[in-house]
């Protein structure tokens, strides 16, 4: 079978690299290499960097739905497209090329969080479990027949990007049984229940603003969601205080703390009193500084006592 593979970032690639290893035969869609970094520097997305060690042709366009874009991929006449984390919408000149349509990895269990931060937002929302999907793709975003699940347990303190580490692995193995699944004829997709759907947007740098009269439950779930991007933040004073894993912990606030108040010393650890007890700051960052734990962190510059916004 000819698939046209399109992905862009880390995630994608687990699925890439299985599709490598089977009889098809693979070309390989991406994003334009961006610039990264202070410095600028142009950078081919992961699946490029992924695909040309592989040695697989790779395709680059800014918009897929052009003219030129739609001309490659009907001189590659694929059977089917496999698309994970692609970042461009198809246009249905885009969909009608592959006589076996195209199949979707979706980093969670549908029709639960469609949208651009499925992975995030399941931290975000404190949610047991994790999943991923695989989908019949259509132009309306992340609506179309799911075909199959796969889900797993989310750890109580588990980060964003601990998760997607783990739901791209599991993502490349539930699209090989899909295909395999499609090639013995036995799928059998099911429309998405619209009524349980919920959506999720694009984070923003300014996503991770820690509201600090929240629960400590909710302030904890958006640090582990946001980690590593964009990261949780507060104020002290004007600086902005990364804090990138805490603990819920049964530490007691000094009587008059106010919420948002820090405590603690160098040897028990520094907590943040939260309206419904402490939470412990296991790693922090100044800006231009490194990342620390709270104990490291009060060692250089004592902040116990300090009131965050």
């Amino acid at each position: 079978m000819r698939i046209a593979f399109f992905g862009t970032p880390e995630f994608a690639v687990p699925t890439l690299r299985a599709l490598a290893k089977s009889d098809h035969t693979l070309s390989v869609f991406t994003q334009p290499d961006r610039p990264v970094g202070r410095k600028a520097i142009l950078t081919p997305p992961p699946v490029k960097a992924a695909a040309l060690e592989l040695g697989l042709p790779v395709y680059q366009f800014e918009r897929i739905r052009s003219a030129e874009g739609c001309a490659a991929i009907r001189a590659l006449a694929p059977d089917l497209y496999a698309v994970v984390a692609f970042g461009q919408l198809f246009s249905e000149e885009n969909l009608s090329i592959p006589p076996l349509g195209a199949i979707n990895v979706h980093g969670s269990l549908l029709p639960l969080y469609r949208g651009a931060s499925p992975m995030q937002q399941t931290v975000i929302d404190g949610q047991p479990v994790a999943g991923v999907s695989t989908m019949k793709l259509v132009k309306r975003m992340d609506a179309g027949d799911v075909l199959l699940k796969a889900e797993t347990p989310l750890g109580k303190n588990e980060t964003y990007g601990e998760l997607a580490v783990r739901l791209a692995e599991l993502g490349a193995e539930l699209f090989m049984r899909t295909l395999d699944a499609l090639e013995r004829g036995e799928l059998s997709p099911v429309p998405q229940d619209e009524e349980k759907a919920t959506y999720c947007r694009m984070l923003t740098r300014d996503s991770g603003k820690i509201d600090l009269s929240a629960p400590r439950q909710a302030i904890h779930d958006l640090i582990r969601g946001t980690n590593p991007w964009p990261g949780a933040y507060a104020l002290l004073g004007e600086e902005k205080l990364k804090l990138w894993r805490t603990v819920l912990s049964d530490a007691e606030p000094p009587e008059g703390l106010p919420v948002g108040g820090l405590f603690g010393d160098a040897k028990k650890g520094l907590f943040l009193r939260c309206r419904d007890g402490a939470l412990e700051i296991t790693e922090m960052q100044a800006p231009g500084g490194k990342k620390l734990d709270g104990k490291a962190f009060l060692r250089g510059k004592n902040i116990a006592g300090s009131v965050l916004s």
